[in-house]
């Protein structure tokens, strides 16, 4: 019988230094609300889905302050009590692939849980049909190489068939996505949110498959748990950006297994290097500021110390930069321009000065305060803090280009999953205590604001 949570041992110097980083990093949330209250901060923008207040601002996440219950709550703590409990344990004593498809079952629960407090309707087969979503532009799109020959002319504001808002701020390719799911006859809200759900989720089974093909098992075992019980799945159920998540972080564990198998001169290795570079290259036609996914895929490379694997991924992801440019669409073309249409709409009224720290507050609350804790915790050089590593740069360089002013508690969910797995540095008799926190976390979160996503 395994105790819900062990007595914990008498704290050390090091255990308070934990406590003291994740508490500074939910003061720093503290602070981004206090700050944009004070100052009046501009968050707001239209409803996202029928039946939502018709204004969203509550600092720093986009949302509006509504405490409310729901069908999913006790699914969710009933899911977050089971992992506390039994999660530690079942991801030692499982075996590697029953470990990593249980891990994977408990992200889908998980989302799905957290997004039905809000209800079927709202928090998961409406949000994606609202006006400024990829499938209310799906039904207009007849001619995917036409699409793609004419989607860059249509990126700039204020024209008479100017892309709606999301389409318009990614490459065609996020878009073709839910043009194709139409295809199969899998049209609406409904069907797209499931398949974002369950390819998010992937990212519970990518992130641990890297971390151990890098050479530190029992770190991919111990940060089990913690990927699955993402407090960022209340944003991944459901938006979009859960699906660019699960692409990514397939893409980055397929680098990691196959740049391992090169190393020992396997054929399949090389082949897996070039799919890996073809599913990371589809990456940055999914959102652009994916490009700093890179990062991660260099962390992976240095951590495996096989250069080789990365002149076999380029020529994969080029192959897939080459098909689109044949097709019509060229990249830099595109990224010029949402530049311009970034600060054609409400990015002009966020100020650079506030969001530029406070977009790391918005990542706290999708990373948890387990997250803050591990990474005070990294060490050089073991491949797992280089891998993580790899993710701070990608955070870094995206908040400080200016170009996530807010909503990065979604829009960053690619480069969080990666932060969660520093969690694992924790000492384990305290992974429990965490767990639990950082269930809290995503509870409180769903329960107190009604999110964006």
């Amino acid at each position: 019988m395994v105790p819900l949570l062990s007595p914990p041992r008498p704290r050390t110097s090091a255990h308070r230094a934990d406590l003291i980083a994740a508490g500074l990093a939910l003061g720093l949330v503290a602070l981004a609300a206090v700050v944009g209250w004070v100052f009046d901060i501009r968050l707001t923008g239209d409803a996202h889905f029928p039946g939502a207040p018709s204004t969203f601002g509550e600092w720093p996440v986009l949302g509006e302050w509504l405490p409310h219950v729901g069908v999913g709550t006790p699914i969710a703590v009933l899911v977050a009590v089971a992992t506390v409990a039994w999660g530690p344990t079942l991801a030692v004593r499982l075996p590697w692939r029953g470990a990593l498809a249980a891990a994977y079952g408990l992200a889908v629960a998980w989302t799905f849980a957290l997004a039905m407090i809000d209800g079927w309707s709202r928090g998961v087969a409406g949000q994606l049909t609202s006006q400024d979503e990829y499938l209310s532009a799906v039904p207009g799109i007849t001619d995917i190489p036409v699409l793609l020959r004419t989607f860059a002319d249509r990126i700039l504001d204020f024209q008479p068939d100017s892309w709606i808002t999301h389409v318009a701020g990614h490459p065609p390719g996020a878009t073709l996505v839910f043009v194709w799911l139409d295809r199969l006859g899998l049209g609406g809200g409904s069907w797209a949110a499931v398949l974002c759900v369950l390819v998010g989720a992937l990212v519970a089974v990518a992130v641990p498959v890297t971390v151990s093909a890098l050479g530190d098992p029992e770190r991919a075992r111990a940060a089990l748990p913690f990927v699955a019980l993402f407090p960022g799945a209340v944003w991944m159920g459901v938006s979009a950006d859960a699906l660019f998540a699960g692409v990514t972080a397939t893409g980055i564990a397929l680098l990691a297994v196959s740049a391992r198998a090169l190393g020992r001169g396997s054929r399949a290795g090389a082949a897996g290097c070039v799919a890996a570079g073809v599913v990371l290259g589809y990456g940055i036609f999914l959102s652009y500021g994916l490009m700093l996914m890179g990062a991660i895929a260099l962390a992976v490379l240095l951590a495996a110390r096989n250069w080789r694997a990365l002149a076999l991924a380029v020529p994969g992801a080029l192959a897939v930069v080459a098909v689109f440019a044949l097709a019509g669409f060229w990249w830099l073309d595109g990224y010029h321009l949402i530049v311009e249409r970034y600060y054609q709409g409400i990015a002009s009224d966020r100020p650079y000065a506030y969001w530029v720290w406070a977009d790391l507050a918005c990542l706290v609350l999708a990373v948890g305060p387990a997250a803050a804790a591990g990474l005070r915790r990294l060490r050089w050089p073991n491949t797992t803090s280089v891998l993580i590593g790899g993710a701070v740069v990608a955070v870094l360089g995206a908040t400080l280009s200016g170009l996530s002013k807010a909503e990065v508690e979604r829009i960053w969910l690619p480069f969080a999953v990666w932060l969660v797995a520093a969690a694992a540095f924790l000492p384990v008799r305290s992974h429990r205590w965490w767990l639990a926190g950082q269930a809290a976390t995503a509870l409180v979160v769903n329960h107190l604001l009604l999110t964006n996503w």
